[in-house]
């Protein structure tokens, strides 16, 4: 197969996306001339290219990179960009991830073009000097949408892992929204979680046989670290359980501050203990501490690694959060969960009963998390709603599909799951 996939038709986003990085594509261009002819690496294999810089990534892209070392066809090489650096090097062991490159590229309060215009080039680099003849991407950061960008630029084929999710509103979430849409427009290969996200991507024209139903890496992921047992809950207390997580960019500011002030109200009960893991973002720091910090019934930690964090989800009788991966994670456990967000793109949870969008006014927050509370009949029916998003198998998946298109057979004892994952079978 050609190192340039098919080939892709311009767009209106895309041309937005390569004017933000016009200054940087120039200088691509002219390293690409002296960069050094450096060839593919084991003969046979398929040298691919998996970028990663936050930690949901890294979580959703491990059961991928397993895979693929275990297979005899692909060659994989992690990339990382640092996004979330320090979180990174807590997990990325733990999760049995071994990385080629680190490019370090954060910068404390940076604005989003600078970041972006250090990752293009830096993937660039990458890309030129080590040659892969794949790319892989996951989901919708920055690092996601340049790996992608920085791949098309080079000509290099890109596969999206969890791709098609969409909320109709391109600035929320900001800026992933845009990234994920971005990266449709660029991909050869999309694995959407669900069959909801499959449908978006074919609305939107991709061919139907690039679209491939996998469902979602992290329950695969998931469910291997519970598997291993080796995690602590951050739960201290008999009292009721929950989990709060609050980092989205769209979220900070006064609208965090009012939810940190109500969820210091939902602690003044004094039946719960709350379990933040803080987001090491200054933002989301100096929104949330002050009303939460030294409360009783409130136990603010620092980011728990992923076995802890898996461990401490186990463990919790309810979920609030503004995360995407969490909505995912917390149904395959039987968690309710109340997403502190106006919109989300993974509204599956929602439709099964999994999950209830409740925005951010703190007075709902605090309503709906008092009824989930003090209802038990109402909590059995959010808890025993089940999971859309997975059954463990979607990265074997992933690489089945990947060996037919590459090797022109499939992967070794994984040819009875070359099939679309059907969450109603």
């Amino acid at each position: 197969m050609s190192r340039s996939g098919r080939p892709l038709s311009s767009s209106a986003a895309v041309t937005a996306a390569t004017a933000v990085t016009a200054s940087t594509a120039a200088t691509t261009a002219t390293a690409a001339t002296t960069a050094p002819d450096i060839g593919p690496g084991t003969p046979g294999t398929v040298r691919t290219m998996l970028v990663l810089g936050t930690r949901p990534e890294a979580i959703k892209l491990a059961p991928v990179i397993r895979a693929m070392a275990a297979s005899t066809l692909f060659e994989p090489m992690v990339v990382t960009t640092g996004q979330h650096r320090e979180m990174l090097q807590q997990m990325l062991g733990l999760l049995g991830v071994g990385v080629k490159t680190d490019l370090a590229v954060m910068r404390e309060r940076q604005r989003l073009s600078e970041l972006t215009a250090r990752l293009v080039d830096g993937l660039a680099t990458v890309i030129r000097t080590e040659r892969p003849e794949l790319v892989v991407v996951q989901g919708d950061t920055t690092t996601a949408l340049c790996g992608a960008l920085a791949a098309f630029y080079e000509r290099t084929p890109v596969a999206h892992v969890e791709a098609g999710l969409r909320t109709g509103v391109l600035d929320n979430p900001f800026p992933e929204e845009l990234n994920r849409r971005l990266i449709g427009r660029m991909a050869r290969w999309h694995f959407a979680p669900t069959t909801r996200s499959a449908g978006h991507l074919r609305a939107e024209g991709v061919p139907d046989e690039q679209v491939m139903t996998t469902g979602n890496t992290v329950v695969d992921n998931l469910l291997w670290v519970l598997a291993e047992g080796a995690g602590r809950s951050a739960f201290r207390t008999d009292d009721r359980r929950v989990l709060l997580t609050l980092h989205r960019r769209e979220n900070q500011g006064d609208r965090m501050r009012a939810m940190g002030a109500a969820l210091r109200r939902l602690a003044d009960r004094g039946d719960v203990e709350i379990v933040l893991p803080l987001h090491r973002s200054p933002a989301v720091r100096e929104a949330l501490l002050p009303a939460l910090a030294g409360h009783p019934g409130v136990r603010v930690v620092d980011p728990l690694d992923y076995l802890d964090f898996a461990a401490t989800l186990a463990a919790c009788d309810l979920v609030l959060t503004d995360s995407g991966g969490l909505q995912e994670e917390a149904p395959s456990l039987g968690k309710p969960t109340l997403v502190l967000r106006t919109t989300t793109e993974r509204p599956e949870a929602v439709e099964v009963g999994a999950a209830r969008l409740v925005g951010t006014d703190p007075d709902a927050i605090l309503a709906a998390a008092g009824r989930l509370l003090d209802d038990p009949e109402e909590y059995r029916r959010m808890a025993g709603a089940g999971n859309p998003f997975g059954d463990g198998r979607a990265a074997d998946r992933i690489v089945a599909r990947l060996t037919e298109d590459f090797g022109g057979g499939t992967a070794p004892g994984r040819s009875a799951l070359a099939g679309t994952y059907d969450p109603a079978a």
